[in-house]
C-alpha cells in the first residue's frame, strides 16, 4: 500500500496523509457523496467531482500494479526476465506501455513467424538481423536450412522460402518492439493527419458535407468533429485513413534495427523491417490512435453532457403554482394537464388548434375554462413536434383575454419514456400514455430534479453525439452526475419516489423501493431511526444515506437537516451550552445566529469533538435546514409574448435560455422554431477554451443577432460585449479556483482540481 501511495503522490501532488485517508474511507466501503459531504476533514475538503477523479485513478493504479506483478511472474516462468526487462517493467506508467512491455512474450498462433519458427528459421533470422554478411553469404547459410521432414508444417522447400521464413520473423520483432512502438506513437500522437474521402454513398447536400476531403492533424480535431466524421465512416459515406510521416518512422526503425557496418544482407533485412512496419506496426499503431482519439472524444462530450445534465437539474423548482401542463402535437391534438401547487393532477384535455384542424376558438375556449376553473398561472409547453405553433396559440390566447397566466417552454425530451413506462402506469393507472406526459412536462417546472431523474439521463437530450460515445462509459458518468446532485439537494423520504431515493448514497433501487412499500404500509416517517426498520437497509448503507434524507415537521427538528444523526448530540450541547437553547425550545432557521469567527468555530469543533468543516457546516444548516443549492440559481423565465422571424433583425439584442451547451458553442432558445447558436468564439470577449465555463443549461443570457437564415428560421448569435475593444490581450476563461482557508481548508489537490488525465 505504501508503494501505491507514493505513486499516486507522485502523480498529484497530494499530501500522503489525506491520500491515505480517501484509500481507507473508499475500502471502507463509503461512497463518495458521503466522503466528500462528512469527511471534509479527512479529504481537505474534496468535492465529489475530484473524489471520482482520484477513485478512477486509484482504481487504474491498483491495477497497473497487480498487471506488473502478473507479467513479471509470467515472463519469469518462462525464464527469459532479464534485469533490464524488469526495469523497464516496473517503470511502465501506463497500461499501454506495460502491454507494448509484454507483447513479445505472448504466445501467438498462427502467425506467418510462429510458421517460420515451426520451421526452424529462428537462428537464420538472428543471422539476418546482424546484416554481417553479405547477400551471396547469407544466401549460401539459407541454403543449410531446406530439409523435407514429410511435413509440410517443418519442411522448407527453398532457399526462398528459408529466408521469407526469416524476414517473417525479424518483421514481428520489428511490430513487437516496444521502444519502437513507443517512439512511434509518442510522435504521430501529435503529428499523424487524418483524411477524409467521399465514398459512393456520399450525400452532396447531407450533415457531413463540412467533413468532405478534410484533412487535419487528428491531435488537433475538435471531439465533436472526430466523433462526427467516425460517425460518417460507421455509415459508409466517407473513408478515413491516418498519415504518418514515412522519414521520422524510417529514422526510428533503423535507430533500433539496422546494424552498424552492415553487409549487403542489409537488402533483406531493410525489407523485412519495410513489412514489420507496413503489415503489422502501423496498422496497429492507427488502430490504437484512433482508439485513444475516440476515447478522448467520448470523454470530452460526456463531460459536455454531464455538466449540461448536472445544470438542468439544479435548475430551481417553481413553487406554489398551478400548472397546465401543454403537450403539443398536430394531427393527434395537443395534450393538456393541469396539476396543482403540489403537483397533483386535477383534470385533463385534448384540443385542436394546429394543422390540420385549426380548431383555435373551440382550443381557446377549453383553455379559458381551464384557467377560471383551477386558477391556472402558469403554462408549460413542451419544446417538441408543433411546439412554436402551440405557443402562438397560447401567447395569442393570454393576450385577447387579459389573463395574468404566464407561459414557459421546456424540455420535453424523454417525456414519451416515462410515459410508457411501468412507474408512470403505476403512477397514473387510469389515464392515457400522451396525458401521462403532459403531467411529466407540467412537473418539469415545478421540480425539475424530482421528475428528471424518472427518466434514463441519456434520454434527457442534452449532449451532444451522444449515441455514438462508449454507452457503458456515458451511462456511468451521467448516473455519477445525478447521483451527486440528489445528494447535494437532499430528498424528502416521505414524499420522494423510489427512482429519485435511488439516488441517495447507500441506497439501491431495491431498498428505494423497500422504503416506499414500507412508508406506503405504515405511514409517513416520523423520525430517521425508523428508516433503520426499512428491508434491506444495513447499518453501513443506513450511515451512507440518512444524512442526505429529510423528514419535515416530524419529531426530531434536526432530521429536516443535512447534519448527520451521529452529531445531533453535539449539535444539542452547542445549542445549549452557547445559545441557552433546549432542545424543546428550538425552531429553525435559526435567523439570528451570531457570525462567528474561523477561532470561535475551531473552539467549538475542538470542545464538542467535530472537525472544523464539520462545525461549519452544523451551524450553515441551523442558519438554513436542509440547504438546498438550487435556492442560489436563478430561477427560470416566464413569457406572455411571442417572436416572430419577421420581426428580428441583424444587430437586435435578444432575451434567451441556454437550452443546450457543446463543445463548439452554445444552443439558445430565443422564442423562434429553432434554437440560435453562439458560437464559442462569440460567447465571451476572451478566448473560451470550454463553453460550459461561460454558461450553463438553464441560464438566462442576452445574445446579439449576428445572422439569420429567415428560409430555415435559424440564427447567429452573439454574446460578446461590443464596447470591449477586440484587440485587448487574450485572456482565457478557465474558472479561478476559489480560494480557501489555509489553515483549515487547505486544497485538495492542484493536481485533482479538475480530471485527472491518464492512458
Amino acid at each position: 500500500m505504501e508503494k501505491l501511495i507514493g505513486i499516486i503522490r507522485q502523480k498529484t501532488g497530494m499530501e500522503t496523509s489525506v491520500i491515505s485517508n480517501i484509500i481507507q474511507l473508499l475500502d471502507e466501503g463509503n461512497t463518495i457523496p458521503f466522503i466528500a459531504r462528512y469527511r471534509k476533514e479527512m479529504t481537505k475538503g474534496a468535492t465529489d467531482e475530484q473524489l471520482r477523479d482520484f477513485f478512477e485513478l486509484y482504481s487504474y493504479t491498483k491495477n497497473l500494479e497487480a498487471r506488473k506483478e502478473d507479467i513479471l511472474r509470467l515472463i519469469d516462468e518462462k525464464g527469459l526476465l532479464t534485469p533490464e526487462l524488469k526495469q523497464q517493467i516496473l517503470e511502465a506508467e501506463t497500461l499501454a506501455r506495460l502491454e507494448d512491455l509484454y507483447r513479445p512474450f505472448k504466445e501467438k498462433k498462427n502467425t506467418k513467424a510462429t510458421i517460420a519458427k515451426a520451421k526452424g528459421l529462428e537462428p537464420l533470422a538472428k543471422i539476418l538481423a546482424k546484416a554481417q554478411l553479405s547477400k551471396e553469404e547469407f544466401e549460401a547459410e539459407a541454403e543449410k536450412y531446406i530439409k523435407d521432414t514429410g511435413d509440410e508444417k517443418t519442411s522448407v522447400k527453398s532457399v526462398q522460402e528459408a529466408i521469407q521464413g526469416a524476414k517473417d520473423i525479424v518483421a514481428e520483432e520489428v511490430s513487437d518492439h516496444a521502444d519502437l512502438r513507443a517512439k512511434i506513437k509518442e510522435f504521430e500522437e501529435l503529428n499523424a493527419i487524418l483524411f477524409t474521402k467521399a465514398t459512393k454513398t456520399f450525400e452532396e447536400n447531407g450533415v457531413y458535407k463540412i467533413y468532405k476531403e478534410y484533412q487535419k492533424k487528428l491531435s488537433e480535431i475538435p471531439s465533436y468533429a472526430y466523433l462526427a466524421v467516425n460517425r460518417a465512416e460507421k455509415e459508409k459515406q466517407l473513408s478515413i485513413k491516418l498519415q504518418f510521416s514515412a522519414e521520422k518512422i524510417s529514422e526510428f526503425s533503423s535507430h533500433f534495427f539496422i546494424p552498424k557496418n552492415p553487409n549487403s544482407s542489409l537488402e533483406y533485412l531493410k525489407e523485412a523491417i519495410d513489412d514489420g512496419l507496413e503489415r503489422l506496426l502501423l496498422p496497429s499503431i492507427e488502430r490504437e490512435l484512433r482508439a485513444d482519439k475516440k476515447r478522448r472524444s467520448d470523454e470530452s462530450a460526456i463531460k459536455v453532457f454531464g455538466d449540461n445534465l448536472k445544470n438542468l437539474l439544479l435548475t430551481p423548482p417553481v413553487k406554489g403554482l398551478t400548472v397546465l401542463g401543454f403537450d403539443p402535437a398536430f394531427r393527434t391534438g395537443c395534450k393538456l394537464a393541469v396539476v396543482d401547487q403540489t403537483g397533483k393532477f386535477l383534470a385533463k384535455e385534448v384540443i385542436y388548434p394546429t394543422e390540420p384542424q385549426k380548431k383555435i376558438a373551440e382550443a381557446e375556449k377549453t383553455l379559458l375554462e381551464l384557467v377560471k376553473k383551477f386558477g391556472i398561472q402558469l403554462i408549460v409547453i413542451g419544446n417538441g413536434t408543433a411546439s412554436r405553433e402551440s405557443e402562438k396559440v397560447v401567447a395569442d390566447f393570454i393576450k385577447k383575454n387579459d389573463l395574468k397566466t404566464q407561459y414557459i417552454i421546456t424540455s420535453e425530451a424523454g417525456a414519451s419514456v416515462y410515459s410508457a413506462s411501468k412507474l408512470a402506469q403505476d403512477e397514473y393507472p387510469d389515464l392515457d400514455v400522451t396525458i401521462r406526459g403532459a403531467i411529466s412536462i407540467a412537473h418539469r417546472v415545478q421540480d425539475p430534479l424530482a421528475e428528471l431523474t424518472k427518466i434514463d439521463p441519456k434520454a434527457i437530450g442534452v449532449g451532444q453525439y451522444q449515441h455514438d460515445v462508449d454507452q457503458k462509459f456515458l451511462k456511468e458518468k451521467l448516473e455519477e452526475k445525478v447521483e451527486d446532485v440528489v445528494n447535494a439537494v437532499g430528498v424528502d423520504v416521505n414524499t420522494a419516489s423510489y427512482t429519485l431515493l435511488q439516488y441517495i448514497a447507500g441506497l439501491s433501487t431495491t431498498v428505494a423501493k423497500n422504503l416506499v412499500a414500507y412508508r406506503d404500509e405504515n405511514g409517513l416517517f416520523e423520525d430517521k431511526k425508523q428508516i433503520k426498520k426499512v428491508k434491506g437497509l444495513g447499518p453501513k448503507a443506513y450511515e451512507q444515506a440518512i444524512g442526505f434524507l429529510r423528514i419535515k415537521g416530524g419529531k426530531e427538528i434536526l432530521d429536516s437537516t443535512g447534519i448527520h444523526p451521529d452529531n445531533h448530540k453535539q449539535t444539542y450541547a452547542f445549542l445549549e451550552e452557547m445559545l441557552g437553547m433546549k432542545k424543546k425550545n428550538l425552531t429553525l432557521p435559526l435567523q439570528d445566529l451570531p457570525h462567528y469567527s474561523e477561532n470561535d468555530i475551531e473552539n467549538f469543533a475542538q470542545k464538542y469533538e467535530l472537525g472544523y468543516e464539520t462545525m461549519q457546516d452544523i451551524l450553515k444548516e441551523l442558519q438554513r435546514p436542509g440547504l438546498d443549492p438550487r435556492e442560489e440559481i436563478e430561477a427560470p423565465c416566464f413569457k406572455s409574448d411571442i417572436l416572430d422571424i419577421k420581426d428580428v433583425e441583424i444587430g437586435m439584442r435578444l432575451q434567451g435560455v441556454v437550452r443546450n451547451v457543446t463543445d463548439f458553442g452554445a444552443f439558445v432558445d430565443v422564442g423562434l422554431h429553432n434554437d440560435g447558436l453562439v458560437h464559442k468564439s462569440q460567447l465571451a470577449n476572451h478566448f473560451v477554451q470550454n463553453p460550459n465555463d461561460v454558461v450553463k443549461v438553464g441560464q438566462q443570457v442576452e445574445v446579439r443577432v449576428l445572422d439569420i437564415d429567415r428560409e430555415r428560421e435559424k440564427l447567429s448569435l452573439s454574446m460578446k460585449d461590443e464596447s470591449v475593444q477586440a484587440n485587448q490581450p487574450r485572456k482565457y476563461s478557465n474558472p479561478k479556483p476559489q480560494k480557501q482557508k489555509e489553515a483549515k481548508n487547505q486544497t485538495f489537490g492542484a493536481s485533482l482540481s479538475g480530471n485527472i488525465n491518464f492512458s
